[in-house]
């Protein structure tokens, strides 16, 4: 009995022991990780008693903040502009939060530990305690350019315009959307069936197609096909490939053939079957050239470029979470598998972010930059918390191979005979593009999704663009205007900078 008695209370002294340890542990290390969890009864209660902190764009435009207002809370969360930024703002609820609002949650809310001192001096001054404020990259003109073309558009749609040159995120809508001023309401009931009501609707408002829905890229992803052969030195924009109007793949009585059957033929090659320059083929978009390429240049090369383009990247975040844009592994390195891949066909998935970085990287001479959505926080006081600086993300090419890309996708536009010339040309902003037409089973509307990658001026770039319309058809026609109007509001707004 005594060695029982023993052993249990040697077993009590123990979890004693442990429990004022992990109490030590908690108060020492995790308060300000603790204060800030919304499940907290005293957060809960506070986190509308003061003023959280405002989203500003770029160029200072408030679309979300704090307003103060009667009743049993002291502010209520705002939305000036809801439509147009809610794929970035996201929304902040009674109980959950989304977008830029659950991402830098701690500094809006005032939870983060820099602001700790900042709080403190607040209590003692009596001054109301204040959320910091978080300013975004998003130009104004960028964004309401792309979410005014994407809803013309009718059709699900996502946009991304980034600066080549940082990586910072210029734009980034989506279609359809939704209100955020919805979720801001102070009543448990009118916001459940608000949320029950988004979460059940066909239209699926609160996917943010921007970056969290993925797509065939289509013949969008022959720019990375094209990267793959010239980074291998056997290529260059000039060398002469094998044109077939029908391309016969090994080990199946599949063909592969270029749009509407029609033969790759510059001139030179009345038949059909002979060869054309790589330039060619890639500005009128000949599938069965780069099924070809692809098939001679295997699998593996061309997964390991798109890795180097930010494909297969688990771990991207803008801060927002981003889905995985895929090239994912060929089953036994099947070459009819790699000829459907090297045209962006069979598993071949991108978000409009992705598109984005496709020509972001071309733009910035083989270096593709890190995007990111936060430009800087600022405190009550005005000290500055945060302030993001560009990161490289990947070489992607050389700085050789990006301008032979770069002067493939320039006559898309400026050739008559590219797929992009007759809805991207402009006589005053060069515009360097590659169009994509994405087969898809999945659309009612029974047509192709339209994607669209490109960047401007092709000589001096500031801005790459990447537009997916699901069902939208041709690439060129309904996803290459929309990146048009984002590009013209962003040029014009730096003209009168």
């Amino acid at each position: 009995m005594n060695h029982a008695l023993r052993r249990i209370s040697l077993v009590t002294l123990g979890m004693f022991l442990l429990l004022l340890l992990n109490v030590n542990y908690v108060q020492a290390f995790q308060p300000s990780f603790l204060a800030g969890q919304r499940g907290n009864a005293r957060t809960f209660s506070q986190q509308f008693e003061f003023q959280r902190g405002s989203i500003l764009t770029s160029d200072n435009k408030t679309i979300a903040l704090s307003r103060h207002v009667k009743g049993i809370y002291s502010y209520q969360r705002f939305y000036p502009d809801p439509a147009v930024y809610a794929p970035v703002t996201g929304y902040d609820s009674l109980y959950s939060a989304t977008g830029i609002e659950q991402a830098e949650d701690k500094y809006l809310s005032g939870s983060a530990a820099q602001l700790t001192v900042h709080n403190l001096i607040d209590l003692v001054t009596g001054k109301p305690k204040r959320g910091a404020t978080v300013q975004l990259t998003i130009s104004s003109a960028a964004q309401v350019a792309a979410y005014d073309a994407l809803r013309a558009s009718g059709l699900p749609s996502g946009a991304v315009a980034i600066d080549p040159r940082t990586g910072a995120i210029l734009a980034m809508a989506s279609y359809p959307t939704f209100n955020p001023n919805k979720y801001a309401t102070f009543d448990g009931t009118t916001l459940k069936n608000i949320d029950t009501r988004y979460r059940h609707s066909a239209q699926q408002p609160l996917l943010n197609r921007a970056i969290n829905q993925t797509f065939p890229p289509g013949s969008t992803f022959k720019v990375v096909t094209s990267s793959t052969a010239f980074t291998a030195g056997n290529y260059n924009p000039n060398t002469r490939v094998f044109a077939p109007t029908n391309l016969k793949l090994p080990s199946t009585s599949k063909q592969l053939i270029n749009f509407d059957n029609s033969p790759c033929n510059d001139g030179s090659n009345p038949g059909g079957n002979g060869k054309v320059p790589l330039i060619y083929a890639f500005t009128v978009s000949c599938n069965t050239v780069f099924g070809n390429l692809g098939m001679h240049l295997g699998d593996t090369a061309i997964r390991q470029q798109a890795g180097k383009f930010g494909m297969n990247d688990p771990n991207l975040r803008i801060p927002l979470p981003v889905s995985q844009s895929n090239y994912p592994p060929i089953a036994n390195h099947d070459p009819a598998f790699t000829a459907y891949s090297a045209i962006g066909q069979f598993s071949d998935t991108v978000s409009p972010l992705q598109e984005a970085m496709f020509a972001a990287a071309i733009a910035n001479r083989g270096t593709l930059m890190t995007p990111y959505l936060v430009q800087k926080v600022t405190a009550p006081d005005l000290t500055q918390l945060l302030n993001t600086q560009p990161t490289t993300l990947s070489q992607a090419v050389s700085p050789q191979v990006a301008a032979e890309v770069s002067q493939m996708m320039v006559d898309v536009v400026r050739q008559p005979y590219g797929t992009a010339h007759n809805s991207a040309f402009l006589p005053t902003i060069s515009i360097a593009a590659k169009t994509g037409t994405a087969q898809n089973g999945a659309n009612n509307t029974g047509l192709d999704d339209a994607v669209f990658t490109c960047f401007a001026p092709a000589s001096n770039p500031v801005i790459a663009v990447g537009v997916i319309v699901k069902g939208g058809g041709l690439g060129a026609d309904a996803s290459a205007p929309i990146a048009v109007k984002i590009i013209q509001a962003y040029m014009a707004s730096l003209a009168r900078r």
